[in-house]
């Protein structure tokens, strides 16, 4: 519903939905930045290793050298594939945004006086 105008219908209905849509792209944004620092993670300690073998801190042999260049090299794809699908998602969250902004705009509210309803006595 973020890309079209809802014709026929209550305005507040579609305003919930998106403020459920915006919450659901919120969350996945959220679980991006995650997974994010967990592909970091892997390239770190990926480097380090390599690091290691190169200084000679660990014995260097194939397992060691296959184990390192794969943590490096899944960390970049996992950050680039990653960071692909939190750019659409913040991308989508704003027009949800915008949206529902637009929507707000077009509802009849009432101001209420000073902000705070008065009961006279």
């Amino acid at each position: 519903m973020i890309d079209g105008d809802m014709i026929d219908g209550d305005p507040h209905d579609e305003i919930g939905q998106l403020e459920g849509q915006i919450e659901a792209l919120a969350e996945t944004i959220e679980g991006c930045r995650k997974i994010a620092l967990v592909a970091k993670l892997a390239m770190a300690g990926g480097a380090l290793l390599v690091l290691a073998m190169l200084v000679g801190a660990i014995r260097t042999d194939i397992a060691s050298l296959s184990g390192a260049t794969a943590a490096v090299q899944g960390g970049i794809v996992l950050l680039g594939s990653n960071r692909s699908t939190a750019d659409q998602a913040l991308a989508k969250m704003k027009k949800a945004e915008a949206r529902r902004a637009d929507l707000i705009d077009r509802l009849e509210l009432r101001s209420v006086g000073g902000g705070l309803a008065r009961r006279d006595p």
